[in-house]
């Protein structure tokens, strides 16, 4: 007679539960790609490096991604994806304020800074990699910044600015320098100053 087996016990003597998929060797290079090209530089970063991290093999990474600068691409689609989870989230906070949303996300921004590994925006850091204008990476790049500064003008123009685009491109302005000046003075330089300097140039600009 077949002895009929038995699922084995968790210590807490319940039977477990489906076991979970592990990632898909596609995913696995995308967050390994995330990590690697935000720490050190999409340029100083070899495939080898990539793959090695993934725990894949250069096939997989070309049956996912037809080339190195597709990858670069996908990670900036998902960095972009990140950055405007975090924006709408100090958006939905004072959903009929859009002065509060801007000053909310840049004070965000500025305590981000004090993180370790924190390296600025990977999408602008992008755009000082690749002058290319045809480049994949650059063209995710800049195709955020183009949306970011649609977007700061139309808070700009929210708020009653006597010259919206002038407000949104000096928010902009403001951003860009915090990404750029916390990496090379910390959280404890001009980047601190960002939510006041910010508010002051929103008043200044109010009617």
């Amino acid at each position: 007679m077949k002895k009929t087996a038995r699922a084995a016990l968790r210590p807490d003597g319940r039977k477990p539960g489906p076991r979970a998929e592990p990632p898909r060797a596609a995913d696995r290079i995308r967050r390994s790609a995330q990590d690697l090209f935000y720490r050190q530089g999409i340029r100083a970063v070899g495939v080898d490096a990539i793959v090695a991290e993934a725990g894949v093999t250069k096939p997989s990474l070309y049956r996912s991604f037809a080339s190195k600068d597709e990858l670069a691409a996908a990670y900036l689609r998902d960095y972009e994806h990140e950055f405007w989870r975090r924006f709408d989230a100090a958006a939905a906070v004072h959903p009929d304020d859009p002065r509060a949303q801007v000053l909310a996300y840049f004070t965000g921004l500025a305590e981000r800074t004090g993180q370790p590994g924190y390296r600025g925006c990977g999408l602008t850091n992008a755009c000082v990699e690749y002058p290319e204008p045809e480049h994949p990476a650059r063209r995710v790049a800049v195709a955020n910044k183009r949306k970011v500064r649609e977007r700061l003008i139309d808070l700009a123009r929210r708020m009653g600015a006597r010259d919206p685009e002038a407000l949104g491109d000096g928010l902009q302005l403001l951003l860009e320098g915090a990404y750029v000046s916390s990496q090379m003075l910390g959280p404890e330089g001009p980047v601190r100053h960002l939510a006041a300097v910010a508010a002051r140039l929103i008043d200044a600009s109010l009617e």
